[in-house]
């Protein structure tokens, strides 16, 4: 397995010297890119962590610019139709793309795309991280990550773990660590993580490496079990969870959300966006919202987010092309 590339602080967040959000915010409305809707596009369902940031992010540029700006959710394709409409949408600034982690692995995934994801989404900032949680059934009779291999060893390809789809954070997470720790498990595919939780609460399932927005509270109301998070260190916003790789030396998988635009959009539309959501990423309320859903806000500068980007899709091809998952 090749040695992973941290999400580190420094890499998203680089280069901040942002004024506070507050005084962006102040006086007269600054109207973006004009007095009309301004569209965040964003490739999951609504409910999830994409929809939840999504919609905090439209919610705090909103009321800076003085224009509605709606999130449109165009789920499908682990994220392929939202990026292709921003791909082929209108260079003005009016869609404004929710970027995941599928922006650098889906290019490794599929046989073809019908948009770049390198020449023609502009990344512009990264707006929160968030590690997934691993998860398991209640009464799986286990309470950390070292009984859960010693389990699945001991019973090969007798558990089974639910994903929303090939090529998800989630689904690649329980990959690698089936990779790194020589374990067999089966994979269960759903049309959201939420059906998934459903069959984990119910105990259809054994094991899912969820998100840790939906998860969490789950777990802390005692209907699943949480083992570890899945970023390289813990995370202070769950401080009661060790990591994966505190047992399988080198694990880090990590979720992230930023924004970007359709590539040939004006600079000073880039520039007006890049500095609103640093400034919104260092407000105190966001920062609270943020935490609610277990997510770290960040805000980075486009140079730095594109940094990042190139970083994972060299991380992100290494991996899926050693594990040898394609979509046809």
């Amino acid at each position: 397995m090749p040695r992973s590339v941290k999400l580190t602080r420094r890499q998203c967040l680089g280069g901040l010297t942002a004024t506070a959000f507050a005084s962006k915010a102040g006086g007269a409305k600054q109207h973006y890119p004009a007095n009309q809707t301004i569209k965040i596009i964003a490739g999951y369902a609504p409910g999830s962590t994409s929809d939840i940031v999504g919609r905090l992010v439209a919610d705090r540029l909103g009321a800076a610019w003085g224009v509605p700006i709606i999130v449109e959710n165009i789920a499908g394709a682990n994220g392929n139709l939202a990026n292709d409409r921003v791909a082929e949408g209108p260079q003005d600034g009016t869609q404004i793309l929710l970027i995941t982690v599928n922006i650098a692995t889906n290019q490794f995934l599929y046989p073809r795309l019908s948009y770049d994801p390198e020449r023609d989404i502009l990344p512009i900032s990264c707006v929160a991280r968030l590690p997934n949680l691993l998860v398991v059934k209640k009464d799986l009779p286990v309470n950390s990550v070292a009984e859960l291999i010693a389990l699945a060893k001991s019973n090969p390809a007798k558990l089974n773990y639910g994903h929303p789809g090939v090529g998800s954070s989630i689904h690649l997470a329980a990959e690698i660590f089936k990779r790194m720790t020589g374990i067999e498990m089966t994979g269960v595919g759903y049309r959201g993580s939420g059906p998934a939780l459903n069959d984990l609460m119910s105990g259809t399932i054994d094991v899912m490496f969820d998100n840790i927005t939906a998860s969490i509270n789950l777990a802390r109301g005692g209907k699943i079990k949480a083992l570890a998070v899945t970023s390289a260190q813990r995370t202070q916003l769950a401080p009661d969870y060790p990591t994966v790789a505190e047992t399988v030396p080198g694990f880090d998988v990590a979720s992230f959300h930023g924004v970007g635009v359709r590539t040939g959009t004006p600079a000073e539309i880039v520039a007006k966006v890049e500095g609103d959501v640093i400034a919104l990423s260092q407000e105190p309320t966001v920062k609270e919202r943020l935490t609610d859903i277990a997510a770290e806000a960040v805000g980075s500068t486009s140079v730095d987010f594109a940094a990042f980007l190139t970083q994972e899709r060299v991380r992100w091809g290494e991996i899926i092309k050693e594990l040898g998952i394609r979509i046809e």
